[in-house]
Protein backbone atom coordinates (compact mmCIF):
# COMPACT_ATOMS: atom_id res chain seq x y z
CA UNK A 1 0.00 0.00 0.00
CA UNK A 2 1.46 3.24 -1.10
CA UNK A 3 0.33 7.01 -0.16
CA UNK A 4 2.74 9.92 -1.63
CA UNK A 5 6.49 8.97 -0.75
CA UNK A 6 5.49 6.15 1.74
CA UNK A 7 4.78 2.58 1.49
CA UNK A 8 3.27 0.09 4.28
CA UNK A 9 4.16 -3.18 4.48
CA UNK A 10 4.72 -6.28 6.60
CA UNK A 11 8.00 -7.03 8.38
CA UNK A 12 10.00 -9.44 6.87
CA UNK A 13 13.67 -11.10 7.75
CA UNK A 14 16.21 -10.03 10.04
CA UNK A 15 16.92 -6.63 8.48
CA UNK A 16 13.53 -5.26 9.44
CA UNK A 17 13.24 -7.06 13.03
CA UNK A 18 16.12 -4.88 13.61
CA UNK A 19 14.80 -1.79 11.93
CA UNK A 20 11.73 -1.84 14.28
CA UNK A 21 14.17 -3.13 17.40
CA UNK A 22 15.73 0.37 16.41
CA UNK A 23 13.18 2.70 16.06
CA UNK A 24 10.89 1.17 19.46
CA UNK A 25 13.97 1.97 21.03
CA UNK A 26 14.53 5.30 20.40
CA UNK A 27 10.86 5.80 21.18
CA UNK A 28 9.86 4.29 24.25
CA UNK A 29 13.85 3.63 25.56
CA UNK A 30 15.68 6.98 24.56
CA UNK A 31 19.04 6.74 26.28
CA UNK A 32 18.39 3.46 27.56
CA UNK A 33 20.63 0.33 26.32
CA UNK A 34 18.04 -2.14 26.95
CA UNK A 35 16.28 -3.47 24.01
CA UNK A 36 12.47 -3.03 23.64
CA UNK A 37 11.54 -6.60 22.58
CA UNK A 38 9.14 -8.90 24.71
CA UNK A 39 7.72 -11.86 24.34
CA UNK A 40 4.11 -10.97 22.68
CA UNK A 41 6.57 -10.06 19.64
CA UNK A 42 6.42 -13.48 18.56
CA UNK A 43 2.90 -13.68 18.49
CA UNK A 44 2.02 -10.63 16.48
CA UNK A 45 2.35 -9.31 13.06
CA UNK A 46 4.77 -6.57 12.57
CA UNK A 47 3.42 -3.17 9.87
CA UNK A 48 6.39 -0.97 8.73
CA UNK A 49 5.70 2.30 7.13
CA UNK A 50 8.72 3.33 4.68
CA UNK A 51 9.78 6.46 2.44
CA UNK A 52 12.83 4.81 0.35
CA UNK A 53 14.57 2.53 2.72
CA UNK A 54 14.23 4.70 6.29
CA UNK A 55 11.81 2.91 8.28
CA UNK A 56 9.65 6.13 9.85
CA UNK A 57 6.53 4.12 11.68
CA UNK A 58 5.87 0.96 12.91
CA UNK A 59 3.15 -0.88 14.63
CA UNK A 60 2.75 -4.37 15.81
CA UNK A 61 -1.01 -6.39 15.56
CA UNK A 62 -2.71 -9.94 17.32
CA UNK A 63 -5.57 -11.02 15.84
CA UNK A 64 -8.38 -12.92 18.76
CA UNK A 65 -10.48 -14.58 16.89
CA UNK A 66 -11.62 -15.89 20.33
CA UNK A 67 -12.16 -13.27 22.57
CA UNK A 68 -12.01 -16.02 25.32
CA UNK A 69 -8.22 -15.67 24.55
CA UNK A 70 -7.81 -12.00 25.26
CA UNK A 71 -5.73 -12.29 28.46
CA UNK A 72 -3.20 -13.85 27.14
CA UNK A 73 -2.21 -10.41 25.36
CA UNK A 74 -0.10 -7.40 26.34
CA UNK A 75 -2.69 -5.48 26.95
CA UNK A 76 -4.30 -7.58 29.75
CA UNK A 77 -1.10 -7.56 31.82
CA UNK A 78 -2.41 -3.76 32.57
CA UNK A 79 -6.22 -4.31 32.31
CA UNK A 80 -8.81 -6.70 33.04
CA UNK A 81 -10.52 -7.65 29.72
CA UNK A 82 -13.07 -9.53 31.10
CA UNK A 83 -15.91 -7.05 30.04
CA UNK A 84 -14.96 -7.24 26.73
CA UNK A 85 -15.42 -11.14 26.22
CA UNK A 86 -19.17 -10.46 26.02
CA UNK A 87 -18.34 -9.12 22.36
CA UNK A 88 -18.67 -11.40 19.48
CA UNK A 89 -16.22 -11.20 16.70
CA UNK A 90 -12.70 -11.17 16.21
CA UNK A 91 -10.12 -8.45 18.30
CA UNK A 92 -7.17 -6.84 16.88
CA UNK A 93 -4.92 -5.52 19.63
CA UNK A 94 -2.85 -2.58 18.16
CA UNK A 95 0.30 -1.94 20.50
CA UNK A 96 3.72 -0.47 20.08
CA UNK A 97 2.88 2.53 17.36
CA UNK A 98 5.59 4.96 17.08
CA UNK A 99 6.64 7.32 14.87
CA UNK A 100 10.35 8.25 14.14
CA UNK A 101 10.84 11.69 15.69
CA UNK A 102 12.67 13.31 12.48
CA UNK A 103 8.82 12.20 10.76
CA UNK A 104 5.93 14.32 11.70
CA UNK A 105 3.74 14.23 8.11
CA UNK A 106 0.42 12.82 8.98
CA UNK A 107 0.20 10.59 5.92
CA UNK A 108 2.53 8.41 7.47
CA UNK A 109 -0.13 8.20 9.92
CA UNK A 110 -2.98 8.02 7.99
CA UNK A 111 -1.22 5.01 5.80
CA UNK A 112 -0.49 3.30 9.01
CA UNK A 113 -4.87 3.55 9.75
CA UNK A 114 -5.91 2.72 6.03
CA UNK A 115 -3.29 -0.96 6.51
CA UNK A 116 -4.99 -1.31 9.39
CA UNK A 117 -8.54 -1.12 7.68
CA UNK A 118 -7.69 -3.60 5.51
CA UNK A 119 -6.91 -5.62 8.36
CA UNK A 120 -9.90 -4.98 10.10
CA UNK A 121 -11.81 -5.95 6.63
CA UNK A 122 -9.75 -9.18 6.24
CA UNK A 123 -10.20 -10.38 9.49
CA UNK A 124 -13.97 -9.28 9.50
CA UNK A 125 -12.59 -7.77 13.10
CA UNK A 126 -15.51 -6.34 15.44
CA UNK A 127 -13.06 -4.14 18.26
CA UNK A 128 -9.85 -2.41 17.44
CA UNK A 129 -8.06 -2.11 21.36
CA UNK A 130 -4.86 -1.26 22.88
CA UNK A 131 -2.90 0.87 25.23
CA UNK A 132 -2.60 4.49 24.22
CA UNK A 133 0.73 6.35 25.80
CA UNK A 134 1.77 9.07 26.91
CA UNK A 135 5.84 10.19 27.83
CA UNK A 136 6.18 10.41 31.01
CA UNK A 137 5.43 7.93 34.40
CA UNK A 138 4.51 11.00 36.14
CA UNK A 139 0.25 10.58 35.58
CA UNK A 140 -0.15 13.96 37.34
CA UNK A 141 1.74 15.74 34.77
CA UNK A 142 -0.97 14.47 32.12
CA UNK A 143 -3.75 15.44 34.39
CA UNK A 144 -5.37 18.33 31.93
CA UNK A 145 -5.63 15.08 28.82
CA UNK A 146 -6.67 12.72 31.29
CA UNK A 147 -9.11 14.91 32.80
CA UNK A 148 -10.61 15.74 29.49
CA UNK A 149 -10.55 12.20 28.38
CA UNK A 150 -12.70 11.66 31.60
CA UNK A 151 -15.31 14.27 30.82
CA UNK A 152 -15.58 13.72 27.05
CA UNK A 153 -14.39 10.08 26.24
CA UNK A 154 -15.17 7.33 28.99
CA UNK A 155 -16.07 3.96 27.32
CA UNK A 156 -19.79 2.16 27.97
CA UNK A 157 -19.99 0.61 31.59
CA UNK A 158 -20.68 -2.26 30.23
CA UNK A 159 -17.36 -2.94 28.16
CA UNK A 160 -14.81 -0.82 30.00
CA UNK A 161 -12.32 -2.75 31.40
CA UNK A 162 -11.67 -2.87 35.14
CA UNK A 163 -8.39 -2.39 36.99
CA UNK A 164 -5.35 -4.79 36.84
CA UNK A 165 -2.51 -3.16 37.71
CA UNK A 166 -1.11 -2.29 40.73
CA UNK A 167 -0.70 1.56 40.24
CA UNK A 168 -3.64 3.35 38.40
CA UNK A 169 -5.24 6.97 38.23
CA UNK A 170 -8.91 7.35 38.42
CA UNK A 171 -9.45 10.04 35.34
CA UNK A 172 -12.94 10.86 36.80
CA UNK A 173 -10.67 12.53 39.83
CA UNK A 174 -9.25 14.81 37.68
CA UNK A 175 -10.53 18.02 36.80
CA UNK A 176 -11.25 18.68 33.13
CA UNK A 177 -8.95 21.29 31.48
CA UNK A 178 -10.35 24.98 30.31
CA UNK A 179 -9.35 24.09 26.62
CA UNK A 180 -9.17 21.35 25.08
CA UNK A 181 -5.63 19.90 25.29
CA UNK A 182 -2.77 18.09 22.93
CA UNK A 183 -3.49 14.38 22.87
CA UNK A 184 -0.74 12.25 21.40
CA UNK A 185 -1.64 11.00 17.40
CA UNK A 186 -2.91 7.03 18.35
CA UNK A 187 -5.35 8.34 20.70
CA UNK A 188 -6.40 11.35 18.65
CA UNK A 189 -7.51 8.84 15.86
CA UNK A 190 -8.98 6.39 18.23
CA UNK A 191 -11.45 9.19 19.12
CA UNK A 192 -11.99 11.06 16.54
CA UNK A 193 -13.79 7.69 14.76
CA UNK A 194 -15.63 7.35 17.78
CA UNK A 195 -13.51 5.37 19.97
CA UNK A 196 -13.29 5.49 24.35
CA UNK A 197 -10.93 4.93 26.58
CA UNK A 198 -10.84 3.04 30.39
CA UNK A 199 -11.99 5.16 33.05
CA UNK A 200 -8.32 5.04 34.63
CA UNK A 201 -4.61 5.61 33.29
CA UNK A 202 -1.70 3.32 34.30
CA UNK A 203 1.89 4.81 34.68
CA UNK A 204 3.86 1.93 33.41
CA UNK A 205 7.54 2.80 34.93
CA UNK A 206 9.46 0.21 32.41
CA UNK A 207 8.73 2.35 29.72
CA UNK A 208 8.27 5.36 31.61
CA UNK A 209 4.87 6.37 30.19
CA UNK A 210 1.31 6.63 31.29
CA UNK A 211 -1.34 4.70 29.28
CA UNK A 212 -4.89 4.45 29.13
CA UNK A 213 -7.03 1.60 27.60
CA UNK A 214 -8.23 2.78 24.17
CA UNK A 215 -10.87 1.02 22.02
CA UNK A 216 -12.53 1.27 18.41
CA UNK A 217 -15.58 -0.73 17.92
CA UNK A 218 -15.43 -1.05 14.38
CA UNK A 219 -19.59 -0.64 13.73
CA UNK A 220 -19.60 2.71 15.45
CA UNK A 221 -17.13 4.30 12.64
CA UNK A 222 -18.96 6.99 11.37
CA UNK A 223 -19.62 6.27 7.79
CA UNK A 224 -18.14 9.05 6.06
CA UNK A 225 -14.93 8.08 8.18
CA UNK A 226 -15.50 4.67 7.15
CA UNK A 227 -15.70 5.11 3.33
CA UNK A 228 -12.18 7.42 3.98
CA UNK A 229 -10.45 4.09 5.39
CA UNK A 230 -11.59 2.13 2.86
CA UNK A 231 -10.04 4.19 -0.11
CA UNK A 232 -6.84 4.74 1.52
CA UNK A 233 -6.59 0.78 2.12
CA UNK A 234 -7.06 0.61 -1.60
Amino acid sequence: MKRGIYTVRSAKGSADTAATMTLRQTCFRAGSTTPDDDRFDTACQHMLVMTGDTLVASCRTQTFADPGSLPTGYTAQFYDLTPLQTMPGPMIELGRFCLHPDHADPDIVRLAWGALTQMVDQTQAQLLFGCSSFPGADAHVHSAPLGYLAQRHLGPDALRPGKRAAETIDLRSLPPPAQPPTLPPLLKTYLAMGGWVSDHAVPDRDLNTTHVFAALEIARIPAARARALRALSG
